[in-house]
């Protein structure tokens, strides 16, 4: 079994949003926000399907009882509703090492500040509460939009793996590597705030 490395409950606040736990009491409305199929289209499954969702989530649970996850839902705290949900995977705690993925936001807030609060959040916590030296970050080759936002972060584009997994449909996916360092939180950290601000702006007009 993997040290816990960290701790439950753990819940980070935002002004946006708030990073809860997941649970089970989640999953009907989890779902729901999970319903559009565009948001699964470069994802190597389908989390709109009811048994996919199901067996993915649930699987998540079980890690986190394990220590090798720790699974998140995205609560919008102005309009009291699940938004989207986030993880922190792969996670090896003895190398002071994790990753931040399997992350999903409904389309209204596709562009705004919600998914730079998001890691915002997620890596102020890793490097600065977990003191993580490595935090990795991946995408499906063929995903441009999540490609720019990865760079926006500030992270560091690192290769292609190919033929990381194989998708539903049985066609291979290759992967895009991206992480930060501790070295380099600070600086990122000041780019993600400066992002993260811009979108806010825009979104108040």
């Amino acid at each position: 079994m993997a040290e816990q490395w960290i701790s439950h409950p753990t819940i980070l606040t935002g002004e946006i949003v708030e990073l809860v736990p997941l649970e089970k009491e989640h999953f009907e409305k989890l779902f729901a926000a999970g319903s559009d199929k565009k948001l699964w289209e470069l994802i190597s499954v389908d989390c709109s399907k009811r048994e996919t969702f199901n067996v993915t989530y649930n699987f998540a649970l079980a890690e986190r009882e394990k220590g090798n996850q720790y699974p998140f839902v995205i609560f919008h705290k102005e309009t009291k509703e699940i938004i989207g949900s986030t993880r922190l995977f792969e996670i090896v705690s003895k190398d002071k090492k994790l990753e931040i993925g399997w992350t999903w936001i409904i389309a209204k807030y596709w562009g705004t500040a919600v998914n730079f609060e998001c890691k915002l959040l997620l890596l102020t916590y890793c490097f600065e509460v977990l003191k993580a030296r490595r935090v990795q970050i991946k995408t499906d080759e063929n995903n441009v939009r999540s490609w720019k936002a990865i760079e926006k972060l500030g992270a560091q584009f690192e290769g292609i793996l190919r033929k990381d997994k194989i998708k539903e449909n049985g066609d291979s996916r290759n992967a895009a590597y991206y992480s930060i360092i501790d070295d380099e939180w600070e600086i990122a950290k000041q780019k993600i705030i400066t992002q993260l601000a811009v979108r806010k702006k825009a979104w108040l007009r």
